[in-house]
């Protein structure tokens, strides 16, 4: 049966041309589900989580001068940017709970949870009230808010990954895979482009009152937007004929804990493929125009519209890359990701020194080859692991590699500037950078070629 036949709706005309063997299994699709309301689904509630995420860097600023004592701004840029960290330490737990949903109840369930607990967070922090008013009480609401953002990211990209790379036809799943990135990025976009608006139509007083509210509050009403969207989806077929087939033998199988010791070497290449990717990600992408911003002393809203602009290139290269290693390979383009960032790591952090051209050269370079990883580890992950454990072998050790590492980078980027001065801290930062990007290439050299793989089993 083509691809197109497997996907139509049940009923239509391409759905009745060769009618599908009960007793076969199928290799990828939802039952009487289009391929654009599926799409849309992933994709509309992927932007809303990674809005409501970016937003908190991109208003840090802002943020620690409401939320934190007035007494020393440093200290307070800094608490603020710990908090952020912090939030990912939640992100294990969230990949450990939400990675069982997904695999025990279905990646659906998983899905839609995700995108209304990080909304509630949304929510917590727009009307959280400020420092003035109640004191420490406000960093402790702060605090619970990103925790509760955190658990909700912990399962989000390890559910709708698992969801998008079991529905994507299997010579086309690099290219599908690159909408996690795509539409991520589409809402830290969506995020920035807002503070610019709100940068120039609103003055600096009223920013710090109730500008920097806005951007939450509107993050947690699209989150209930798209929850209804994602509770709208079926189900994947490959899910739904395991557990059919769970229960025609009568059994359950092996625990999730034995199949997940079973598959170790799988987890540390999660890790692997994710600790360099991560730390350069989060800086290039979300946090450098916060860091132009607070040390660099730029204007908030050229830093931001430079950014806006450097990640629509970003975008625009995502399916370059994805049909590439469609064609190529999964490796090659990892490979290329990983070295080419190390090797420009030093020289467009040089760049940066201030200007609008030079924060927009580096952060387009730079995202460049990032991309080329981007695009593609969602189904790299995917095809690591057997059904049974899709979500939650990708939601642990992906959660543990982006709280370690991802959620400390911003916050060490700004700690080794306050430290050691400018200069001498981005030396250090891409020192750091450098070493962790090895090691995915190091990792990536290791891995077996799984371009095409059949995800079945």
């Amino acid at each position: 049966m083509s691809i197109k036949e497997q996907l139509a709706p049940a009923g239509s005309p391409q759905a009745t041309v060769q009618p599908r063997n009960p007793a076969a299994p199928s290799p990828h699709g939802t039952p009487g589900q289009s391929t654009f309301k599926t799409l849309l689904g992933i994709g509309a509630g992927n932007a809303v989580e990674w809005f409501d995420w970016a937003i908190y860097a991109t208003f840090a600023s802002f943020i620690s001068g409401q939320l934190f004592s007035k007494a020393d701004p440093t200290s307070a840029f800094l608490a603020t940017m710990a908090i952020f960290a912090v939030g990912f330490v939640a992100r294990p737990f969230g990949g450990a709970f939400f990675g069982l949903i997904g695999d025990k109840v279905g990646r659906k369930a998983a899905m839609t949870m995700a995108v209304g607990l990080a909304s509630v967070g949304s929510l917590i922090i727009a009307i959280t009230p400020t420092y003035s008013s109640i004191g420490a009480g406000a960093s402790l609401i702060l605090l619970v808010a990103r925790l509760l953002q955190g658990l909700a990211h912990g399962g989000e990209m390890p559910s709708a990954q698992t969801y998008l790379a079991e529905v994507a036809p299997a010579p086309k799943r690099g290219f599908y895979s690159t909408l996690m990135y795509f539409s991520g990025t589409a809402g830290i976009v969506a995020g920035t482009l807002l503070g610019a608006i709100l940068t120039v139509t609103l003055s600096k007083e009223q920013m710090g009152a109730f500008g920097w509210r806005i951007p939450f509050a509107v993050g947690a009403l699209m989150g209930m937007y798209t929850l209804v969207m994602r509770s709208r989806l079926k189900e994947t077929r490959q899910f739904e004929e395991q557990k059919s087939a769970k229960a025609a033998h009568g059994t359950q199988g092996p625990s999730v804990i034995s199949q997940i010791l079973a598959n170790w070497r799988q987890a540390l290449q999660v890790i692997g493929l994710t600790v360099g990717l991560t730390v350069v990600y989060y800086i290039w992408s979300v946090s450098t125009p916060a860091y132009a911003i607070s040390a660099l002393k730029m204007d908030p809203a050229t830093a931001l519209w430079t950014g806006v602009a450097a990640n629509l290139v970003f975008m625009a290269v995502l399916p370059f890359w994805g049909r590439l290693s469609d064609r190529i390979g999964r490796r090659p383009v990892l490979l290329i990701s990983a070295l080419g960032a190390a090797a420009l790591q030093f020289p467009m952090s040089s760049l940066v020194r201030g200007e609008a051209w030079q924060l927009f050269i580096a952060m387009s370079v730079m995202l460049i080859f990032i991309a080329a990883s981007a695009s593609i580890v969602p189904a790299v992950y995917a095809e690591l692991f057997p059904t049974a454990i899709r979500t939650i072998g990708v939601a642990i050790p992906y959660a543990i590699c982006v709280a370690a590492f991802g959620g400390t980078a911003a916050f060490l980027q700004a700690g080794f500037n306050a430290w050691f001065g400018l200069a001498t801290g981005a030396t250090v930062f891409s020192a750091y950078a450098i070493v962790l990007l090895l090691i995915t290439a190091v990792t990536t050299y290791k891995l077996p070629e799984s371009k095409g793989k059949d995800l079945r089993g």
